[in-house]
């Protein structure tokens, strides 16, 4: 069991965190939440010693492992197996375990006869999947996980996810992939407003509670402030009043120990959407048997000739195509394929004369211009694009004021994926390319950006590991797998069904749950109900509060003028005009009743106000139990 208390952690003038703390229970598995640059890496940092807390502490058990993935590659063994092995627990019984590790590297994605391959001659990215096995191979008490999926294919991902569905010990995981992460953790951990909140459920369940929450915050505040200036106002009216003395001093000592609600600073999240270009005919793009054949340096085996081999589709004007399979067979060649970036070898791939296309490619990060400004990449992307509209795009994107003019040199990779994402938006186009963009952005930022695509009006041809994105768009499929890539028609939980990935049907390995729409897409029809809902909610409540500031305006009006009559009727009584007298005792009396009239009136109003304020409040909530 890990506990941290009271954790003080800033950099410069930026806090991280405050007061923060959380207990981690035997056996429980945790994703750890929150926006890029709130301090999830900085929290597995000082769980690992790597960093230290400005104040508070971190109570690790004597004897504990902890157990992390590393970036830092340093292999000291002539073979991925040897390697893999220095990592397995020592075994008092002296039994051989090295079938563990064989198994968890065959997992992960290598072949037999990879595990005899030098770990320095791999692919960097299967440097990282023999770290990642050596780290589940070495059994730690604690396995620390940040952005595991990075470096998986769609294969490789779906096997680690039994893995660690079936992992006994603890886990914490940080990854932008949520239906991998809801996929085999038990307890959500959010990193929100520099504090942790760790709530047994997925991910969806923790953010619609602070949703709610957020929003009970701001109404108690707005109310709050409506009363703290109501008792102001009557501080200020009577405080000359000898006879309202006590009553003033009373609710001045009242206004004095209320503590004031603070309004929460806004935290924005991507909301953006791609322009879309004309498109008057039904075929966009025509692929008639393609065929290529390539060197694969991105996987240890299988390597030499791979090939596409006579790929024959057609793209319609609002196709939905995911390209997907294994790494290093070939996905991110076709799409250059498609998007003529590569030329053909044999077979053809023919472009409708209106055809504009929003390429995000994989190699696309390294052409920025490390020495310009956000706003000048993406200025430079079309003459017509001034800086205000450079500035519009900038802070769609997440770079607002002065961030806008930050060097792409100092950005950290989901940000570059962000100035990526805004140099798309710059142009119109009918047809969006996207080679694995969920990378480096945070799981807010995906699942706008899944938003997006899926509003896009027009075709969108996409290469993704992330079965979020699949589930949420794919209409049809190129599927890389059995040494062969095949079109198939459907989308990807029909794949699942009824044709499957060879490996785990050999393996025997269950298929994933159906998932016929992601939380991300339900989440754009969520947010769209709350915004009626709230329209609904401010028209009526703002009727009443008309209403309501009327009537007090009409009670302050009319005590003022009973209290001239009264300085009227002491004035009439010194000079004996017993007519006048009578008339202002009247208007007295007149102006009272109106009083009393106006006072029944208010209580009704504010009555009626806290029914449907209520009521309100029931209906967001039932709107965010139907959603879950």
């Amino acid at each position: 069991m890990i506990q941290v208390n009271n954790l003080d952690k800033c950099y410069g003038r930026q806090v991280i965190f405050e007061k923060a703390g959380f207990t981690l229970n035997p056996g429980e598995r945790v994703g750890l939440v929150g926006r890029n640059g709130h301090g999830k890496t900085t929290l597995f940092k000082m769980i690992l010693g790597e960093d230290r807390p400005d104040s508070g502490c971190i109570s690790i058990p004597n004897g504990y492992k902890l157990g992390h993935l590393s970036q830092h590659i340093s292999f000291s063994e002539d073979t991925v197996l040897k390697e893999a092995c220095l990592s397995l627990p020592e075994n008092e019984d002296g039994i051989d375990e090295t079938y563990k590790a064989e198994t968890i590297l065959m997992g992960l994605g290598f072949a037999v006869e990879d595990l005899t391959l030098n770990p320095l001659d791999l692919s960097g990215g299967y440097q990282v999947r023999l770290n990642l096995a050596k780290v589940l191979v070495s059994d730690p008490n604690l396995l620390l996980l940040d952005e595991p999926t990075n470096y998986l294919d769609i294969v490789s991902l779906r096997w680690l996810t039994q893995f660690l569905r079936n992992w006994k010990k603890e886990l914490i995981i940080i990854t932008h992939d949520r239906n991998f992460m809801d996929g085999v953790t038990t307890h959500t951990m959010v990193i929100h407003r520099c504090k942790m909140r760790k709530e047994a459920g997925p991910t969806e369940k923790v953010y619609q509670q602070l949703l709610m929450e957020e929003e009970i915050h701001e109404k108690s505040r707005v109310n709050d402030d409506k009363k703290r200036k109501e008792t102001e106002d009557f501080i200020n009216r009577f405080r000359a009043k000898a006879s309202k003395a006590s009553a003033v001093q009373s609710r001045i000592k009242a206004l004095q120990k209320k503590e004031r609600l603070e309004k929460l600073t806004e935290i924005k999240d991507l909301d953006f959407a791609f322009k879309s270009a004309p498109f008057t005919g039904k075929v966009l793009m025509e692929v008639n048997d393609l065929s290529f054949s390539f060197n694969n340096k991105s996987a240890p085996s299988d390597g030499v000739n791979n090939l596409i081999d006579g790929l024959t589709f057609s793209v319609g004007k609002k196709d939905r195509i995911a390209i997907i399979g294994k790494n290093g067979k070939g996905k991110t060649t076709l799409l250059n394929l498609l998007a003529k970036e590569l030329k053909t070898e044999t077979g053809s791939v023919s472009h409708h004369d209106q055809l504009q296309t929003a390429y995000f490619g994989q190699t696309n990060i390294n052409r920025l211009n490390m020495h310009k400004t956000v706003e000048e990449e993406i200025m430079n992307v079309h003459p017509d694009v001034g800086r205000g509209a450079a500035r519009k795009i900038c802070g769609i994107m997440m770079f607002p004021g002065d961030h806008a003019v930050k060097k792409i040199s100092v950005l950290s990779g989901g940000e570059k994926s962000r100035v990526l994402l805004g140099k798309l938006l710059v142009s119109p186009s009918n047809m969006l390319m996207l080679d694995e963009p969920t990378n480096h952005l945070d799981m807010e930022s995906n699942d706008s950006l899944v938003e997006a695509v899926d509003a896009f009006n027009g075709s969108v041809i996409v290469v993704t590991h992330s079965e979020m994105m699949l589930h949420a768009l794919a209409t049809r499929l190129i599927v890389f797998d059995d040494g062969k890539v095949t079109l198939f028609e459907g989308t990807y939980q029909d794949f699942l069904d009824r044709v499957g990935w060879k490996s785990e049907n050999e393996s025997g390995a269950p298929r994933a749950r159906k998932n016929s729409r992601n939380n991300a897409v339900n989440k754009k029809q969520l947010r769209r109900e709350r915004a009626e809902l709230q329209n609904k909610k401010s028209k009526t409540m703002g009727g009443l509060q008309k209403s309501i500031d009327e009537a007090e305006k009409e009670v302050v009006r009319l005590e003022e003028k009973i209290e001239r009559e009264n300085q009227e009727i002491r004035e009439a009584a010194l000079k004996n005009e017993g007519e006048v007298i009578i008339i202002l005792t009247n208007k007295i009396l007149e102006s009272k009743s109106r009083l009393d009239s106006l006072f029944a009136k208010l209580d009704l109003l504010r009555t009626e106000i806290e029914d449907r304020a209520r009521e309100f409040e029931e209906e967001l909530e039932s709107l965010l139990t139907v959603s879950r």
